[in-house]
């Protein structure tokens, strides 16, 4: 036990990946340099089965990794090297808003238009089709509906959602917005989540 965490350590990707496809965790702490097969290459496996909250760690000013490591799927990232205390800072945030999600919801659907998200079952449909969210993806998406046509500060989002404050040059949250805006756009023929500059984002109307 460490911080009242129960730790389990595994030193190659295929063994973690074969672990995290048949046991249940909270979170995995993800590092992109591994022997077998590399961070992203676990990553991209897992997503096909499993929503588990991952935080990629990433080398030091390594930009493609973080970027890379958001767009198949990591919930967040932290670069190496790192003070202990912002992982379990990071690492307490996520487990939190796992526990949040865990706790039972009542039946309550959000719809907007062509968009319906249903907070019980974890599922959204835009004009009837399933789309499949991480659980990142799918928080910024309820905050947003929660009030469309009103701008959601990035700050906002990541107090809300990742349970910290936005650092600068962060940029987790554009990339989040980004896979978002390309699932839903699968099956509405209009752009509907904006970018206001400066400001943050809108949830607009499909007409």
């Amino acid at each position: 036990m460490s911080n009242d965490f129960t730790v389990q350590c595994i030193h190659d990707g295929q063994s973690g990946l074969n672990v995290a496809l048949t046991s249940s965790f909270d979170l995995i702490l993800l590092d992109v340099m591994l022997p077998s097969l590399n961070g992203f290459e676990v990553l991209q496996q897992l997503r096909k089965t499993k929503s588990t909250p991952v935080i990629m760690l990433t080398a030091k000013g390594e930009d493609y990794d973080r970027i890379y490591g958001l767009e198949v799927g990591a919930d967040d990232y932290i670069a190496k090297p790192f003070n202990h205390r912002e992982l379990l800072a990071r690492v307490k945030a996520m487990v939190r808003r796992v526990d949040l999600l865990t706790q039972p919801q009542n039946n309550h659907t959000v719809v907007f238009e062509d968009i319906e998200l249903c907070l019980q079952s974890r599922t959204v449909k835009v004009n009837q089709n399933t789309i499949t969210l991480t659980g990142t993806e799918f928080e910024i998406l309820n905050l947003l509906l929660k009030d469309p046509l009103s701008i959601i500060s990035k700050e906002k989002i990541s107090q809300e959602v990742l349970g910290r404050r936005l650092a600068a040059y962060d940029r987790s949250i554009d990339m989040h917005v980004s896979n978002l805006r390309k699932k839903i756009g699968q099956y509405s023929h209009h752009e509907r989540i904006h970018t206001i500059r400066g400001s943050g984002y809108i949830m607009v109307g499909g007409q």
